[in-house]
């Protein structure tokens, strides 16, 4: 019987070790109080917003990725636990570095720096076909992007946030 019961305490102390790790989980905007760390400007419930969370637990949440680039470039990356950006498709958060991304300068963001966001790089492909431009990158490739802001497309998106074919063609 000791022996059960040293056995049932050991695996009760495994699981609970188990859910003891780091988790981090993307917060929901409120467009009421939540504003970009970079820009100060409000941060949409949108397809444009990002958010990282520290390995200490603070949130950090930004109206464009371009936001969340220059703050990664101030403070660094190494106490970020998770960063997040949202597919632009239907707006459920995606980790960073699983996320495909698509650039051309055409294309209005908030800040103007012209990155979409996708889930897969299906969907990604799916948007470039139907907007006639854009380059697909993965989140390595990002790291290597100019991140330079065009702006002449910094207006505002539609109500739907999202850009139409006509207002994200070349000029």
């Amino acid at each position: 019987m000791k022996k059960l019961i040293t056995v049932c305490t050991l695996f009760l102390g495994l699981i609970m070790l188990a859910g003891c790790g780091d988790k981090y989980e993307a917060l929901p905007i409120n467009e009421d109080t939540d504003v970009c760390a970079i820009c100060n400007m409000q941060v949409k419930d949108d397809a444009f917003a990002t958010q990282l969370t520290t390995k200490d637990g603070k949130n950090v949440k930004f109206d464009d990725i371009g936001c969340m680039h220059k703050w990664k470039e101030q403070q660094g990356t190494e106490n970020i636990g998770m960063d997040y950006v949202r597919d632009y498709n239907n707006k459920e958060w995606i980790e960073y570095d699983n996320a495909t991304y698509v650039y051309d300068a055409s294309f209005r963001t908030p800040m103007a720096y012209g990155i979409i966001t996708f889930k897969d790089k299906k969907s990604a492909e799916a948007f470039v076909s139907e907007q006639g431009v854009g380059k697909i990158m993965n989140a390595k490739e990002l790291a290597s992007h100019d991140w330079k802001q065009n702006t002449d497309k910094m207006q505002m998106m539609g109500e739907d946030g999202h850009m139409h074919k006509e207002e994200s063609s070349h000029s």
